[in-house]
């Protein structure tokens, strides 16, 4: 009784905070901006901080829109009970949603409430956050978009801001809302079915209801500065599962760079540095033709854009999202082929607003298909993303889906017949079964603190196959952040003598990284053993995440930064 009265205390707090806000979405709506958006726009002024308040907003208009009604209070009112919950539940289902988007909704909401209630001791003013970010952006001048280099490039869109009604023309939009790109239906290719619809849904969500939210539709494949120090690297998000498959992406980009040239030239870090437009897009090109060549296991691939035109009427089980819904597949039989078409189409990927890492994963899955997908997965995953704090992140079955082309849910070689405690297993659980050209390194504070596991990451729990790939390039996943690990030397994992002692490049994803970080790791020094034996509590208060990470594939190495603090 008492936790739910502390909940609906929590929700009091919050539903204040949303009325406060009611003069902006006024001011927002008057400007065309749709119910929806507006929500959006309110919640990115301050989503570094605040992000359980606006995903909690955003939360109460999908109720509010899946209710039917206009006003989004009325979804509020029965949260204010000591049972919010089973109010709420009640109050969906007798307005005819159906039992199983009633339990969809309940599981995020009780993630939400979770979440909220975790930031209680660390809540900043949600209104002065937006009137901070509203304020800094008020004079701020249109940027004037620059010509490519390349005459292909004239369709990047304009980024200026938004001014909204000549009544409230002190008021400028602090972010813009993702217009879809479009391409003619007559370019072909095969319209999506009402039946895939369903099963693409499903096979990423688990069921029909949920949909992408901004933060996975803002997302795109953005390089940085051309020509700089940091040409080859893409902009990734903070957080949430956007990021992970971008943090792909990039490590294959890197494999593009560096080693698409014969085997005996050398391959450097310069070449890096000075990378133009044009080699930007074709290396994004050839990054995401391997990974949907192999997802097709090197027969086919399937590339998916967005059409003008709706390709069909979904039924009322299945919730619109206006952008499946007019998506065009086009499968190609030879390699070549779809790297052209997607260097043909480049700035659905690229381009902001063109949604390019949604339509990217939509690819990868019709590149694998839903029924070899299905076969890959196991009793323990049904579907490739999950909720974590309001947003949806990626499974490790979505990871090895990415990395080795097999939907896989589990880190380990091969296939698994027992269990922890060595008991038979009445299904067996499927690890990764080949090597890729890209590795995978892993470290999570909390899994080890739980398992009790020692600092160095048993080798069980992740595999030779990933641990050791054909190319020396990693995706890290790091409490849960991603970030790429490399080498420019390709025999680092062929030639033993090379591991003695041998640099590492480290790029975490981030505009604040200003330049790709060295690190030197010495694997025949015993300093870090030594120093080890004297750490009391938790490692990470004396080293590093990513010494961590490092550790695991290099066991007892020492990692020096070279002169760069160490920030991750």
């Amino acid at each position: 009784m008492d936790t739910d009265v502390e909940a609906s205390s929590e929700i009091d707090e919050i539903l204040q905070q949303i009325s406060e806000l009611d003069k902006w979405r006024e001011i927002f709506n008057s400007g065309g901006y749709a119910h929806s958006h507006t929500c959006c726009l309110l919640s990115s002024a301050a989503q570094h901080v605040y992000s359980a308040v606006f995903t909690f907003q955003v939360a109460v208009f999908h109720f509010t829109h899946d209710m039917q009604s206009a006003n989004p209070m009325r979804v509020c009112v029965c949260l204010r009970g000591c049972n919010p919950l089973n109010k709420l539940s009640i109050r969906l289902e007798e307005r005819g949603i159906s039992r199983v988007h009633v339990k969809a909704i309940m599981t995020d909401y009780q993630d939400l409430l979770q979440t909220i209630k975790s930031l209680q001791h660390s809540r900043l003013s949600y209104i002065e956050l937006l009137q901070e970010e509203v304020k800094r952006n008020q004079d701020k001048p249109s940027e004037k978009i620059k010509s490519d280099e390349d005459s292909d490039d004239s369709s990047r869109p304009a980024t200026s801001a938004h001014h909204i009604g000549a009544q409230n023309e002190q008021f400028t939009v602090p972010y813009s809302i993702p217009q879809t790109l479009t391409v003619s239906p007559s370019l072909g290719g095969q319209p999506l079915s009402p039946e895939l619809a369903v099963s693409i849904r499903n096979i990423l969500f688990g069921n029909t209801f949920h949909i992408f939210n901004y933060e996975w539709k803002k997302s795109f494949f953005k390089f940085r500065e051309p020509f700089s120090d940091m040409s080859y690297a893409l902009e990734t998000e903070r957080v949430g599962g956007a990021c992970a498959i971008q943090m792909v992406v990039q490590a294959y980009i890197i494999k593009y760079l560096l080693f698409n040239r014969p085997m005996n030239s050398e391959c450097t870090m310069q070449s890096m540095m000075t990378v133009g437009e044009k080699e930007q897009r074709k290396a994004l090109a050839a990054a995401l033709t391997d990974i949907l060549w192999t997802a097709g296991e090197e027969q086919t691939a399937t590339v998916c854009l967005v059409t003008s035109e709706r390709c069909f009427t979904p039924h009322m089980d299945y919730k619109l999202d206006n952008f499946t819904e007019r998506l065009q597949l086009f499968t190609f039989k030879k390699k070549d082929d779809v790297k052209s078409f997607i260097c043909e189409h480049i700035q659905c990927f690229k381009d902001e607003g063109s949604h390019g890492t949604i339509l990217f994963l939509y690819s990868l899955i019709f590149s694998r298909t839903i029924d070899r997908m299905r076969a890959d997965f196991d009793c323990t995953t049904t579907h490739l993303l999950h909720v974590s704090l309001g947003n949806f992140v990626c499974r490790q079955a979505l990871l090895n889906l990415l990395l080795t082309g097999r939907a896989t849910p589990h880190v380990f070689n091969g296939a698994s017949l027992n269990d922890e405690q060595d008991e038979a297993l009445a299904q067996p659980l499927h690890g990764v079964l080949t090597r890729s050209h890209v590795g995978y390194l892993l470290w999570n504070r909390e899994q080890v603190h739980h398992a009790q596991l020692p600092l160095v990451l048993h080798p069980s729990l992740l595999g030779s196959m990933l641990k050791t790939p054909k190319l020396p390039i990693w995706v890290c996943n790091i409490n849960g952040t991603y970030s790429v690990l490399f080498s420019p030397n390709r025999s680092l994992l062929s030639d033993w003598k090379m591991e003695h002692l041998f640099h590492l490049y480290f790029y975490n994803g981030q505009p604040t990284q200003l330049n790709t970080t060295m690190l030197t790791i010495d694997t025949h020094s015993h300093h870090w053993e030594a120093e080890n034996n004297d750490i009391q509590g938790d490692p990470e208060k004396k080293f590093p995440s990513v010494e961590m990470t490092i550790r695991t594939k290099w066991e007892g190495s020492v990692i020096d930064w070279n002169g760069t603090v160490p920030f991750f």
